[in-house]
């Protein structure tokens, strides 16, 4: 496209969802055919799946050069999500933008445990939550959305951060449902009895830092991503001081790294107050997400 999308040769859908997709795949960048889907509709202002419905569409000049620049830009590794504003999160469309992470699959699995756990256990049914560094709200919009007589207070340390969740939740129809507050880790909800605390803390260490893809470490807030030297400092901070805050019953779930496993487990058995403490394994079969019962 770029060395014929300057002249007035036709262009349509079709054929720019081709081209698009095998140039991304080439230059390595993540979910080439999603990505082109979402940078082409983002420019013709219509749904994905209409871009099938209207293969034959001809793009107009102004369009392909809207797209081109997009496309070189995620050639340079710009994140697609922050390109159009937006990004796909446990079938919600999300308002994504440099102030806050793009949710990632991984931490579907945090929310897919809460979801199960609280249909099915005794005294979980009308669950108080904690999420913790909230950013873009995406663990707490989508636990409001799926347990219908749940309340959430989602906290984050960045502000912008917190107007984008409060945006999100505005959007998904569950701002009545949840409270948002400005502050670090567990500050903002110190006096709170939680069934549940969730959070998706920063956890790439500092030796790992440099070997964080250009990406995320150009592109994503480093507040949101780096967890100290050894990637602990905040989930430490949670599993140490976090079991006040739970009645019994009561769940803490974290999501971190994989290689986290074992610190996870031997952080929580010696504190001596947490019960059943394991990891859960992601989508990639990774383990990634601790669990563990109020004591």
């Amino acid at each position: 496209m770029s060395s014929r999308a300057t002249d007035n040769t036709t262009w349509t859908t079709r054929q720019l969802l081709a081209w698009t997709a095998k140039h991304l795949q080439q230059k390595g960048v993540d979910s080439p055919r999603l990505s082109t889907e979402m940078l082409l509709s983002h420019v013709l202002g219509v749904d994905r799946l209409k871009l099938y419905m209207d293969p034959d569409r001809p793009a107009s000049e102004l369009e392909r050069a809207t797209f081109r620049e997009l496309v070189e830009r995620a050639v340079a590794h710009e994140p697609v999500d922050y390109l159009v504003g937006k990004s796909p999160f446990f079938s919600m469309m999300l308002e994504v933008n440099s102030e806050v992470l793009i949710p990632r699959p991984s931490t579907e699995t945090l929310i897919e445990h809460v979801i199960q756990h609280a249909r099915r256990v005794p005294g979980f049914h009308s669950p108080l939550i904690a999420d913790v560094g909230t950013g873009s709200g995406a663990i707490a919009i989508a636990l409001a959305k799926n347990i219908p007589h749940s309340r959430v207070i989602a906290t984050d340390i960045s502000e912008a951060a917190l107007e984008v969740a409060e945006r999100n939740a505005e959007a998904q129809g569950v701002s009545d449902r949840i409270e948002f507050r400005h502050g670090n880790l567990l500050e903002p909800i110190a006096h709170e009895r939680l069934r549940y605390l969730v959070s998706n803390p920063p956890y790439i260490s500092d030796t790992e830092w440099g070997e964080v893809e250009r990406n995320v470490k150009d592109y994503e807030p480093e507040l949101a991503l780096r967890g100290g030297h050894d990637g602990l400092r905040d989930l430490r901070v949670l599993i140490e001081k976090g079991r006040p805050l739970l009645d019994k019953p009561g769940q803490l779930v974290l999501e971190a790294a994989a290689s986290h496993k074992k610190q996870l487990i031997k952080l929580a058995e010696d504190t001596g107050v947490w019960d059943n403490a394991h990891v859960l394994a992601d989508h990639e079969h990774l383990p990634r997400v601790l669990v563990c019962d109020a004591g």
